[in-house]
């Protein structure tokens, strides 16, 4: 076995992993990074870019589709069809492209890459088997960041198929060979609704089965309202309040129980089971370090430090939220740490986008998470149908949302259901981060027409002032 040592060894080469790898890399800090699938990780490969590649081919179609018909814009096509082989090669494409970039940045900025799967001896020490079979390798390290990521969580009683089989997770939702004609997706989450947008816009008939009373339960019911209408409009077949029984004896419906007990079947050919994702703590040595846990999830303070010294964990491993930019935030900064620099975890506010149709966005606090916290807290809202730039786009449903202390007006919290409103979040998170007041955004000079203008009139409904309503 040969055997060499660095100073920082990285399990996983997902956004965390990556990342932490470049910034050490560049502080001068000489680091291995071990992968034994794909760089980029869930989230370049199978998971975020992936899924948006598939959302704009989707939106594309049904555009077109759209304009097949009566189009009040003026605009008449034929009928279009879809060449599935074309659009999986292309989404294909586009993450080819991105994980060829981070191989060429890794490289540019002296990282080793190590394709292979590690598995920990100690906190110094890890064995790695090589993909191509060579002999194992063992390396020997001063720091050891941990940033395994997760993957679909499944259900007992409607575990993931054989491939080619009816019972799909979210990966091969992504690069699908056929469409089914009926699609049934277990969860009415984020996943479970971005995927079921797309294959509905796509042709499929689709059918939503969630546990909980309404679609979306992690976000706030206004929010969500505007999805849920467009569920509606779309078609989808959504049962709220129902648990999953399995598949039938035939294996071509699934069966479902109702909250009164009521039992029925739902037809599908193929089964999306989108219930959540859990972190990957198996398989890999976890359990010899005896780290602390705060439960299924590696336990971190606000530096990312395990309780093993210089042993460090990243990302999904680490809870909520798992979601790849604080991944990538908590790697850069666990280098700096490495590298001497005085760092801390501690974030205003870390975006959350939901890529539904319509988009949603959640920055900091929500009504009624800010009076939970005990905060005496304003609020306004700015509906898009009031907004130029909306109109223009044939989008007027949905709103922005500004939550501020009624005391000083700082702001502590921005929400927004629309269209395109994901490129809303970095103005929200600015605002949250430097400490703005309503009167800032309000005072703030918003170009016209962008939907931007929505924000400052958010700001401005809150102060008592709007001008557009």
């Amino acid at each position: 076995m040969q055997t060499q040592t660095t100073t920082l060894l990285i399990i996983g080469g997902g956004p965390g992993g990556y990342v932490a790898a470049i910034r050490a890399a560049q502080l001068g800090i000489a680091t291995v990074l071990v992968e034994g699938e794909q760089l980029g990780g869930a989230c370049l490969n199978v998971g975020c870019i992936p899924s948006k590649a598939l959302i704009h081919v989707a939106e594309e179609f049904a555009r077109a589709q759209h304009y097949a018909g009566d189009s009040p814009l003026g605009i008449k096509v034929t009928a279009p069809t879809l060449d599935l082989a074309q659009t999986v090669r292309w989404k294909d494409g586009v993450v080819a492209r991105l994980t060829g970039g981070v191989a060429a940045l890794l490289k540019k900025n002296g990282v080793q890459v190590v394709k292979g799967w590690a598995r920990i001896i100690d906190g110094k020490t890890v064995e790695v088997s090589p993909a191509d079979a060579s002999a194992p390798l063992c390396i020997n390290c001063e720091h050891l960041l941990l940033a395994t990521g997760s993957r679909s969580t499944a259900l007992p009683n409607l575990p993931f198929s054989e491939p080619g089989g009816p019972v799909i997770s979210s990966t091969e939702a992504l690069s699908p060979a056929t469409l089914p004609q009926r699609l049934l997706v277990v969860g009415a989450g984020y996943i479970g609704l971005e995927l079921g947008f797309v294959y509905r816009k796509l042709g499929v008939a689709v059918t939503v089965v969630e546990a909980q009373p309404r679609i979306l339960p992690a976000y706030d019911e206004e929010l969500t309202k505007p999805v849920a209408a467009a569920l509606i409009q779309l078609g989808i077949d959504v049962h709220l309040g129902c648990t999953v029984q399995g598949l039938n004896a035939a294996g071509n419906a699934v069966r479902i129980r109702n909250a009164a007990g009521e039992e029925a079947e739902l037809a599908a050919d193929r089964v999306l089971v989108a219930v959540g994702r859990q972190p990957r703590t198996t398989g890999w040595g976890l359990e010899q370090l005896l780290l602390d846990m705060a439960g299924r999830f590696v336990k971190i303070d606000d530096q990312c430090r395990t309780s093993m010294r210089n042993v460090w964990a990243i990302g999904d491993l680490t809870g909520e939220p798992m979601l790849a930019h604080r991944a990538m935030a908590q790697g850069e900064m666990v280098a700096e740490i490495i590298a001497g620099k005085r760092r801390h975890f501690t974030p205003a506010a870390i975006p959350a986008v939901c890529f539904t149709d319509p988009e949603i966005v959640v920055v900091g606090q929500t009504p009624q998470e800010a009076e939970q916290a005990g905060l005496d807290c304003i609020h306004a809202l700015f509906p898009f149908a009031a907004n130029g730039r909306s109109l223009t786009l044939e989008a007027s449903s949905g709103f922005v949302r500004v939550v501020a202390r009624r005391d000083n007006h700082l702001i502590v919290g921005w929400q927004a259901v629309g269209r395109g409103v994901s490129e809303l979040c970095t103005a929200f998170s600015h605002s949250i981060e430097m400490g703005a007041c309503l009167e800032d955004i309000a005072g703030t000079i918003h170009a016209h027409p962008t939907l931007g203008e929505a924000v400052q009139e958010a700001a401005l409904r809150a102060l008592g002032h709007a001008v557009h309503i």
